[in-house]
């Protein structure tokens, strides 16, 4: 009996296994943009093989046109369609928008599509407002409905805005976190920050009190959002992200995932602040699962060791303060078992590292339908806000925006 046990334990031990090692090798996948892509080179071959094809094709449509037919209109393309009504059912304003930056026309480069959440009622002080950034293969209604952030903006209150990537600038809608011109803040940085400065004057939202909050890719960029707009964000959170600065390429993306970067991370993180003499800081807060195979956990060391540089002026607690939290299999809240490490700044979190166990590459406590979702908890969405609400930005922190960029990352 016992021996049939343990053969069953580890079988599906390594059925788990291979499962996280096909879903790292698909991200990683992700990371090669078309740009990156061999041209594919026309021959007399090619062109050979292209008619057999396409013979082949017209013998079938002879045959079975109907069943052809069928099976092509099977595959939808995207699948949030059917989950629309868990955004619209909500007694607050769901809409969609395009941004584009003054002077660049329908370039895709300086034009971006958003959705935005309105909570119902009348507010009697200008709203916070968390800006939401969805990984790789998912889209703002994706991540939308994975967090259930909106469910919870309508609750306590606040805006969220979700910017998409387009397919035009990544087949499978990745952030380039790898790449250096986003890491200095120009692409997909440089408009989502002046989108953001826009839905703030639109809609007369508290610009001393707007957060940053993504998944993976979109945790990576939404470091760099933080970092290069101290004056823009209060607050930053990141599930699931690489390390910071430590990449120039898909390769090397995927490498920082996979293990870290090695020494530069420290590195990284002093240069940073040698080049911002005057860096505001930043309070993060940083979620991760202990058993993510595709950013792996040694991604939220590095990181909490950078900001832990970075905010090192506003730390004033000498060492973090450990909590622990049991798991719970049953109930109305299933969750994990996780711990946090806490700096403070004063009485305020500065620095919050939480790590899950047993959690993959998955928002933690989501909507269960959906890739890239846990819906065991703890509840990271309530975490973040959480946090986010005792942090604001100081008025004499709060500058002019600034002139638009138009370099083309």
């Amino acid at each position: 009996m016992t021996k049939n046990l343990t053969s069953l334990l580890f079988k599906n031990l390594r059925r788990v296994g291979k499962a996280q090692q096909t879903q790292g090798r698909k991200l990683f996948k992700s990371l090669l943009t078309q740009s990156l892509r061999a041209p594919v080179v026309k021959t007399a071959k090619a062109k050979v093989a292209k008619t057999v094809r396409t013979a082949a094709v017209k013998t079938l449509k002879l045959v079975k046109p109907p069943a052809l037919k069928t099976a092509k209109a099977a595959k939808p393309r995207l699948k949030p369609v059917a989950l629309a009504p868990q955004l619209t059912a909500l007694p607050g304003s769901w809409k969609k928008a395009f941004f584009t930056l003054p002077g660049t026309g329908l370039s895709p480069a300086g034009r971006m599509q958003y959705w935005l959440y309105l909570p119902s009622g009348m507010a009697t002080a200008p709203r916070q407002l968390v800006v939401m950034l969805h990984g790789c293969k998912q889209t703002a209604t994706d991540f939308a409905t994975s967090t259930r952030m909106n469910q919870l903006a309508e609750r306590k209150g606040f805006a969220v805005l979700y910017p998409q990537q387009s397919q035009t600038s990544d087949p499978n809608r990745c952030w380039h976190w790898y790449k250096r011109a986003t890491q200095q803040g120009l692409g997909d940085v440089n408009l989502i920050a002046h989108l953001v400065r826009q839905v703030q004057a639109r809609h007369q939202l508290d610009a001393s009190r707007t957060y940053v909050a993504g998944l993976s890719a979109g945790a990576g960029l939404a470091a760099i959002l933080a970092l290069q707009h101290p004056d823009l964000f209060a607050a930053v959170g990141l599930h699931s992200a690489p390390v910071f600065g430590t990449s120039d390429s898909p390769m090397s993306g995927f490498s920082v995932m996979q293990q870290g970067s090695g020494m530069t991370y420290r590195q990284t993180a002093q240069e940073f602040l040698a080049e911002k003499p005057e860096f505001p800081g930043i309070p993060v807060m940083l979620i991760h699962g202990k058993s993510d195979a595709v950013v792996r956990r040694i991604n939220v060391d590095h990181l909490a060791t950078q900001f832990e540089i970075i905010d090192a002026p506003f730390i004033t607690s000498t060492t973090p303060v450990e909590r622990s939290y049991a798991g719970r299999n049953g109930g109305r809240s299933p969750r994990h078992s996780y711990k946090t490490l806490t700096h403070y700044a004063g009485r305020k979190p500065r620095l919050v590292k939480c790590e899950i166990d047993a959690l993959g590459h998955a928002w933690s406590g989501g909507d269960g339908s959906l890739d890239y979702s846990e819906p065991k908890g703890p509840d990271a969405t309530l975490l973040m806000w959480s946090f986010f609400s005792t942090q604001q930005r100081l008025k004499k922190a709060l500058k002019k925006p600034p002139a638009l960029v138009m370099v083309k990352a």
